[in-house]
């Protein structure tokens, strides 16, 4: 059985610009590269999951998508990370592209994607982290014995202090990526 970081994007490795699609508008957050170098270190997968609703909006197509996400994975592996697989989840359930707008059991906070990832790379929850900015990317803590760690101040202040005051008992606050790897043992 494998042990899997499972990362977030916008936000947790890259800095949230709202529908980032341009290669040219991607800029990693600060401590990234440390951060995922020490994760391999320890011994964990790499993997991203990644909600996209801006293909369902029509801000930028699945081919956009799928470019700069050939390119930051690309990237990273010139900084010596390798990210074993990136699940994205295109639908919204008000998307504008008739394709994408349902309710899906793989948007976060659904576990679809993280199931897949099980699934595929026979990964052990218990061994597991989410690290995330919103809490909706930890959501798979509240139902498996996976843990996780909410980073930035992207979410609300209200669930962050939940967060701190230990209120989600498998999940805590650190301030970037970096800072959560150092705890991960």
């Amino acid at each position: 059985m494998n042990k899997a970081i499972f990362l977030d994007r916008d936000g947790t490795i890259n800095t949230d610009k709202q529908y980032l699609y341009k290669i040219s508008d991607f800029e990693l957050s600060p401590g990234v590269v440390e951060g995922l170098k020490l994760l391999q270190s320890k011994g964990f997968i790499l993997i991203i999951i990644t909600n996209q609703s801006g293909i369902g909006r029509g801000y930028y197509s699945e081919e956009d998508f799928l470019n700069l996400n050939a390119w930051m994975v690309d990237y990273l592996m010139q900084k010596g990370i390798r990210i074993s697989k990136v699940y994205y989840c295109p639908h919204h359930p008000n998307a504008i592209i008739g394709r994408y707008r349902k309710k899906c059991n793989c948007r976060k906070p659904a576990l679809g994607m993280y199931e897949k990832a099980v699934r595929e790379y026979g990964i052990n929850l218990a061994e597991s982290y989410t690290i995330g900015d919103k809490i909706r990317d930890c959501a798979i803590c509240e139902k498996t014995n996976c843990r996780g760690y909410l980073i930035s101040t992207n979410e609300k202040k209200s669930i962050i202090n939940d967060v701190i005051d230990g209120k989600y008992t498998r999940i805590k606050y650190k301030n970037n990526l970096l800072e959560a790897a150092l705890d991960i043992q």
